[in-house]
């Protein structure tokens, strides 16, 4: 665990339910939805498409708040946050690691790994070491002034990877990161979370594929808004 943080979880999510107006109709995505992640997890949260993980995803990531329910990060209740609020636990507590990469094609490696740290106010010569030792940690230390189109997708990932850490932030949230990348890439982006983790970091991956959630060390369904953490969603450690 990392810091030694055993009194209270990571996150907690009770009671959530999301609900959108289409067509004057309710839209139920989220349907009274309990998780709970501590420090050092590793958890899969997996689900066809229309499940309701991208909403979880979004509220997870505070990108979005609940309908009814409460959400708390490291033991701040974040579901009634203001959004100024929120984009600043965006920033120093949540690593988005995202399907397409999000990368900005005009800057470097190094330069979008550090715009975070821009965003946050941190000094230059700060910002670019913290860049520079996430870039090493996921193997890209010579590609740090190429540009996202100079990289292969799994360098791009490993990129957005490295821009995730940079911050250290308690938890990194992977939406669908192997999506746009071959099978032998997907392996190798994997690896590598698995070796974050290994060294500590918490990390919640939403997926819609099975090879990659089985890599995970415990497995949660969604299904029609409702999570099943049992049966056939028990915890999985293949990796140990």
């Amino acid at each position: 665990m990392m810091d030694g943080k055993t009194e209270r979880p990571l996150v907690r999510v009770e009671q959530v339910s999301k609900e959108y107006a289409m067509g004057g109709e309710v839209l139920k995505a989220l349907n009274g939805v309990s998780l709970t992640v501590g420090y050092g997890e590793f958890v899969a949260i997996i689900g066809p498409s229309g499940s309701g993980k991208s909403t979880l995803m979004n509220i997870l990531g505070c990108l979005d708040t609940p309908t009814s329910g409460k959400y708390w990060l490291e033991g701040e209740e974040v579901s009634r946050l203001p959004e100024n609020r929120l984009a600043e636990i965006r920033n120093r507590k949540i690593g988005f690691i995202f399907q397409n990469f999000n990368l900005l094609p005009k800057l470097t490696a190094l330069e979008n790994v550090e715009l975070p740290l821009i965003y946050r106010g941190m000094k230059g010569a700060e910002r670019r070491e913290r860049a520079m030792e996430a870039l090493r940690k996921v193997g890209l230390a010579d590609r740090t002034r190429h540009r996202p189109a100079e990289l292969s997708g799994g360098q791009q990932q490993r990129v957005a990877i490295a821009r995730a850490l940079a911050g250290s932030p308690p938890v990194l949230l992977g939406d669908e990161p192997t999506g746009a990348l071959d099978s032998k890439t997907s392996g190798e982006v994997m690896e590598l979370m698995l070796e974050l983790n290994r060294e500590g970091h918490t990390i919640i991956l939403i997926t819609h594929n099975m090879d990659v959630a089985d890599q995970a060390k415990r497995i949660v369904r969604i299904a029609d808004g409702v999570l099943d953490e049992g049966g056939g969603a028990a915890c999985i450690s293949p990796r140990d």
